[in-house]
């Protein structure tokens, strides 16, 4: 398929000069940048941006400190192995 895009003198010359820039032809440059618009809209890409552990997990505050985590392990394991059984 073929398609025309108007472009005014301006943006033109600015396509040029990214394409120029970037080591491509100008082709190949609204051939990236429609690559990346379609993937980004695709029905693959539907479900929305990911998010980070980081994000998911923010809710919950900051994590644990380090002297906290070993208070708690040994809390848990004071009467690890029990010798009374």
């Amino acid at each position: 398929m073929t398609i025309t895009l108007p472009l005014r003198p301006q943006e033109e010359a600015r396509l040029i000069a990214v394409a120029q820039a970037k080591g491509l032809s100008t082709d190949a440059l609204v051939r990236e940048a429609l690559d990346k618009f379609l993937s980004e809209t695709s029905p693959g890409g539907a479900e929305g941006p990911t998010r980070s552990l980081h994000g998911l997990l923010a809710k919950y505050g900051p994590a644990p400190t380090a002297e906290e985590i070993d208070a708690n392990r040994a809390e848990a394991f004071a009467n690890f192995p029990r010798t009374d059984l």
